[in-house]
């Protein structure tokens, strides 16, 4: 039966190794923290994926992989979240000059260089790709030139506000702001240049036969980790995640407008200042359960329940297609958590959107998530659907986690289950299965043998040697 599910990320042996001090000054060896140790896995659109583990396993730093807030050290990180006519990286045309030698039949080039076709489209038919590949170059610079200067335009206009009784204050930082707008001006005139003549090599490319077989809006997938520092600013505004703190992942100094509105800001989504800002702005707090006269409020002067909300409200503004949740309830009492989890479910159904949910309460991860994976030592150990790991846990340590899990049923008269021993460092971890050391199954070669990554059951994977076997 084929699997007509979209995969919305796809990762492919990803690992985020984290270099520490040298232990000896003359050795060459740098010691790593193995945080991430080989992780494949394909995320689908609209699905939540939950991910549990103890603390230490990788579980957000695996996250942040996937949001490219940390670049992997291995392997790579492929999202299908964008059509040709919206995105068109450097990288393919780089690939495409230098690959594409011969110019052929849009059928051939289809064949031939399927990843190249489907990343650069129709202008792939170009007669000079060295000169497309020098156009795009040109073209980024001139809108890494436009951010730079708005950034830093903003970063004196929350300088300028600081100072509200300060006359002399304010002028000095109005003096800083005028030359940069003037310089803003010139920068938009020449990133508007870069973009005419890139349409126009479109235009002309258009002329030609095939360009609507390479030009077909279709999804692509593009590899996040050759995007560049503009490319990856613009593939943000798909990518948000949900932080653990509600504390100190919101800015104290803004209200929670400016909050909200920041990303809608630096992706030219709404004017600063303009009534469609607003309004936008103040539809989201409302579908977040945050009261229109919270705008122009501060954090400190919310709940934590309600400081979460916010920072839903903000990762959901720029109207993201992934979320990751990072322990975005664990820092709330248990009757907030139900409200926060029934607000980001409601939100997914809403908007279509696919979440990573990252979480040590496995009946909220049962409660929330589709699949769920197991993580240990910086590997999924276990991956399936969320009843189906619930009901039958292959993995021993899957299945310690969840007799870990206290109960209010006297009926089942469970009796708690403590792993035994502490998780080994991931800076050594090791040989075999990691989870040796801790397994009351581990046989000789659970030692000295990685075990395979197999599918026992139904949509249901383990890395086991000798699985947990379980009563249908």
């Amino acid at each position: 039966m084929t699997d007509t599910r979209k995969v919305l990320l796809k990762l492919d042996d990803v690992k985020m190794h984290f270099p520490l001090k040298k232990e000896k000054f003359f050795t060459r060896e740098r010691p790593t923290v193995k945080a991430v140790d080989g992780v494949t896995i394909d995320v689908y659109e609209g699905e939540t994926l939950g991910l549990v583990g103890e603390s230490g396993c990788g579980k957000t730093t695996l996250g942040r992989v996937m949001l490219q807030l940390y670049t992997q050290t291995n392997g790579t990180v492929h999202y299908t979240g964008v059509t040709l006519n919206d995105y068109a990286p450097s990288y393919a045309f780089k690939d495409a000059a230098k690959i594409v030698r011969v110019k052929g039949s849009p059928e051939e080039i289809i064949k031939n260089f399927p990843n190249q076709a489907r990343l650069c489209g129709g202008l792939l038919l170009h007669d000079d790709l060295q000169e497309l590949a020098s156009v795009v170059r040109e073209n980024l610079l001139a809108i890494k030139e436009v951010y730079r200067i708005t950034t830093a335009i903003q970063l004196l206009e929350i300088k300028r506000a600081a100072y509200l009784e300060s006359d002399k204050g304010r002028a000095k930082i109005e003096n800083k702001i005028a030359p940069l707008e003037a310089k803003l001006r010139s920068a938009e005139k020449v990133r508007d240049e870069k973009d005419a003549v890139l349409v126009a090599m479109r235009e002309k490319c258009s002329n030609k036969p095939g360009f609507d077989m390479l030009m077909d809006k279709r999804e692509v997938s593009i590899d996040l980790s050759r995007l560049t520092g503009e490319e990856m600013r613009r593939q943000r505004r798909h990518l948000q995640i949900i932080f653990q703190d509600p504390y100190s992942s919101l800015n104290q100094r803004f209200t929670v407008g400016n909050i909200i509105s920041e990303a809608l800001l630096a992706h030219n989504m709404y004017g600063k200042g303009t009534k469609q800002l607003e309004e936008y702005t103040l539809g989201i707090m409302e579908k977040c359960g945050l009261q229109h006269y919270f705008l122009h409020r501060y954090p400190h002067q919310f709940s934590g329940g309600q400081r979460q909300r916010i920072g839903i409200a903000r990762a959901l503004a720029p109207q993201p297609k992934f979320i990751v949740c990072d322990e975005a309830v664990s820092a709330l009492d248990v009757s907030i958590q139900s409200q926060i989890i029934n607000l980001l479910m409601d939100l997914k159904d809403e908007a279509n959107l696919t979440y990573l949910f990252i979480s040590h309460d496995l009946s909220a991860v049962k409660f929330i998530s589709d699949r769920v994976g197991v993580m240990y030592l910086g590997n999924i150990i276990e991956l399936g659907k969320s009843d189906e790991i619930f009901k039958y846990p292959l993995h021993p340590y899957t299945n310690v986690l969840l007799k870990a899990i206290p109960t209010t049923d006297e009926a089942s008269k469970k009796e708690l289950q403590v792993i035994e021993g502490d998780i080994p460092s991931p800076v050594n971890p090791p040989p075999g299965c990691k989870f040796h050391t801790r397994c009351e199954y581990a046989q000789d070669i659970c030692k000295t043998d990685i075990p395979e990554w197999r599918e026992l059951r139904p949509e249901h994977w383990v890395a086991c040697h000798f699985p947990v076997k379980v009563e249908e």
